[in-house]
């Protein structure tokens, strides 16, 4: 942990009226950002191939890129999505009747 604050607090003045930022800036370059991307893209495919199986593709991609993996838990947990069928059709002959 003091390894840490030394890293974050390297150059920086505590009595300058910008050192939280400088400190906050300091923290941020410390993340693996190309690693959580990489990961965040995988979570969001796998969320589209299971939205993608439930029905709900354009809904999985969104709870995968907010959530991760939990987003696939609740994806699962909501019903499939029956499939858009037409009305049977009309016997023949007869007209619908108009409602009042």
């Amino acid at each position: 942990m003091d390894e840490w604050l030394a890293r974050a607090t390297h150059g920086v003045d505590p009595d300058a009226p910008g050192a939280f930022w400088h400190v906050f800036f300091n923290l941020l370059n410390m993340l693996p950002w190309a690693a959580m991307f990489w990961w965040n893209l995988l979570f969001v495919a796998v969320g589209a191939l299971l939205g993608w199986w439930r029905g709900r593709l354009l809904e999985s991609i969104v709870w995968a890129w907010v959530l991760g993996p939990i987003g696939w838990i609740v994806i699962l947990r909501k019903s499939r999505r029956p499939p858009l069928a037409k009305p049977p059709p009309l016997p023949q002959g007869r007209r619908p009747v108009p409602r009042r």
